[in-house]
């Protein structure tokens, strides 16, 4: 089999994080950021390649970064997300500068992959266990018709620093993603998970519900069918300033038309990241821990 690529979308500014670029902040005893996890566990699981999405006017500093500690590990490729890679007949709105969205994302990669691969965040921790789950499925699973969706337990992704939005995921009894419902407000109140409505109702959501932190599995198939759904998604929504066309987007209309199924794929691991500026030092002192345990070590990337 050829080797699976790591897709990592990493052309985003975070607003809650005060529009710092987070993407390459230190976290690691020896400097590394989040992605260098990322990185380290999708290597060794077995992916052949990565396609860094980021923006054109970072990108010297980002290759400065990381190409040294990745050279002769893996390949590497770089996409820019641009606003104007769009298909023919339409144009960008006027005054428009936000990005379409992460399955636009995705879609600028389609000339950098014609191999089964995973799409993640850059500024997530996702754990060795999810990268080896999703490697055994693109091994021996993905294909034009199925896809999947790696599940984490809703309670090991709260924040203890504020209330986090999660795509609370449901399934049918063959375990086929049946729908992602976006719970925007969900914290640990008394002992239990709770989410709030618009209106301020409360209601409890199961702490062993599963969740999408968006770490995907795809056959390149997606590409076309993501294109063919940007079109209809610009005929009615190009015009309006801040419309995005999302991955789960893609998934539910794949699923809703009987093209495929969408598997949840369960991890054991335990996501973090830094949704805001106080999440950081847990964050440090996540990676310190799973470093004292030897599941990392002290410099991921020494020779």
């Amino acid at each position: 089999m050829q080797k699976p690529t790591l897709l990592i979308l990493a052309a985003g500014m975070a607003s809650r994080y005060g529009g710092s670029l987070k993407q390459i902040q230190k976290f690691g005893p020896s400097g590394e950021t989040i992605m260098d996890y990322s990185l380290f566990d999708a290597i060794r699981a077995g992916f052949g390649k990565v396609v860094f999405i980021i923006r054109k006017e970072f990108a010297e500093e980002f290759k400065a970064i990381f190409e040294p500690k990745l050279k002769g590990k893996v390949d590497v490729e770089y996409v820019y997300q641009e606003l104007t890679d769009i298909p023919k007949g339409f144009s960008v709105p006027e005054g428009r500068t936000k990005p379409w969205g992460t399955a636009h994302a995705m879609l600028c990669a389609r000339h950098k992959i014609n191999e089964p691969f995973i799409v993640i965040n850059a500024d997530d921790f996702y754990g060795k266990d999810a990268f080896e789950k999703a490697h055994g499925f693109l091994d021996k699973q993905v294909s034009p018709g199925k896809y999947a969706i790696i599940g984490y337990e809703l309670i090991k992704t709260l924040s203890d620093h504020g209330t986090v939005s999660r795509g609370v995921c449901t399934v049918d009894a063959h375990n086929h993603l049946t729908g992602i419902t976006e719970r925007t407000k969900i914290y640990p109140e008394n002992g239990k998970i709770i989410y709030e409505n618009a209106d301020g109702s409360k209601h409890e959501v199961p702490t062993d519900s599963k969740v999408s932190m968006n770490f995907w599995c795809f056959h390149p198939s997606v590409f076309e069918i993501s294109e063919q759904q940007f079109s209809e998604f610009l005929r009615l929504h190009g015009g309006e300033a801040k419309s995005e066309f999302f991955i789960p987007l893609v998934a539910d209309e794949f699923i809703r038309t009987g093209q495929g199924s969408v598997d949840l794929v369960p991890t054991s691991s335990q996501w973090f990241g830094v949704t805001y500026q106080e999440d950081a030092p847990f964050v440090t002192n996540s990676i310190q821990g799973l470093v004292s345990k030897g599941e990392y070590p002290s410099n991921l990337w020494a020779k």
